[in-house]
């Protein structure tokens, strides 16, 4: 255990961003499996966007490494183009 007053604080700050990080996490593999779960193109594209929007946001958040986003939209971008 911690006896430094900042190090005690570094593990509160830690456990409650780990929280927050997994709580998004959980919320994009939602969002993923749906869009892949999709067979109407149009429904494909307009969660497509959201999907991205929040890959994008997670990103510049540092939860998940910007070039996981990148190529998780490329494979949901190619899966929404092989729909009719």
């Amino acid at each position: 255990m911690a006896h430094h007053k900042s190090a005690l604080k570094r593990i509160k700050t830690n456990a409650r961003d780990n929280e927050r990080n997994r709580s998004y996490k959980a919320t994009l593999r939602t969002f993923v499996k749906k869009v892949r779960a999709l067979t109407n193109k149009e429904e494909g594209e307009q969660l497509y966007r959201q999907t991205a929007s929040l890959l994008d946001k997670l990103a510049q958040k540092k939860v998940i490494h910007k070039n996981k986003a990148a190529n998780q939209k490329a494979k949901l971008a190619s899966v929404i183009a092989k729909l009719q």
